[in-house]
């Protein structure tokens, strides 16, 4: 099998092409950034304007949770099979508007969670400080909360990258695009080695933004390591 798996790669026919490994990628990576710009323009000023409020924050991560409870396939069925269409959707394939949703829908949980936490959690004595400062309410938030906030927001932004990139595959099941398609057409021609080799690109790739993610959190943490 392993043989199989490195034959498969290193056969060219499966890198060129409209079925090839990177046009796939290329759809794959279309498809998590904006299901993700979608979700954060979405999610992120919603809850850092109530976790400064410090309102409605039982609401905000309720919402979360219920989001984490749909299933992923059957949302994407849902809306692609009635309440979408499965139609072409520019760039992103056929489809691809149901797909947007469902990833954006998916992408949300962890982003307001995170976010809401991470504001209404700022220490109350620096918020006093800045007020006492003569600071108004937007420069508290501008220049207090998030700051401080930043590194536990981006960890939630980072839990929602991984997530969507290795949930995109499903896009496959409705005849969507991206890598997902190499491994449904791996199970549907009863070749495992393109399963796995598929497979085993999308968890590489997943394990590359997991790291890059976590380099960027600690890059903006504004505190050094150990003092928070």
């Amino acid at each position: 099998m392993i043989n199989d798996v490195v034959e498969w790669f290193q056969d060219p026919a499966n890198w060129t092409g409209s079925d090839g490994v990177p046009h796939r990628l290329v759809e794959h990576s279309l498809l998590t950034l904006v299901a993700l710009l979608a979700a954060m323009l979405l999610g992120l000023p919603l809850a850092i304007w109530l976790g400064h409020k410090r309102r409605f924050g039982v609401l905000a991560v309720n919402i979360s949770n219920v989001g984490r409870a749909i299933p992923i396939v059957a949302l994407l069925s849902l809306l692609a099979l009635g309440f979408v269409g499965s139609g072409e959707f520019g760039p992103f394939g056929r489809a691809g508007a149901a797909t947007l949703i469902t990833l954006a829908l998916f992408a949300l949980p962890p982003i307001i969670t995170n976010a809401y936490v991470a504001v209404s959690g700022v220490d109350d004595d620096l918020l006093e400080a800045a007020r006492g400062m003569g600071m108004d309410e937007r420069q508290v938030l501008r220049r207090v909360e998030l700051p401080v906030a930043l590194p536990l927001i981006v960890s939630g932004v980072r839990l929602a990258v991984v997530q969507v990139w290795a949930t995109a595959t499903v896009a496959a099941l409705v005849a969507g695009p991206g890598l997902g398609r190499i491994i449904t057409h791996g199970y549907d021609s009863n070749r495992p080695a393109e399963v796995i080799a598929g497979s085993l690109i999308v968890a590489v790739i997943a394990l590359v933004l997991e790291g890059l993610m976590a380099l960027l959190q600690r890059t903006l943490d504004p505190l050094p390591s150990g003092s928070r």
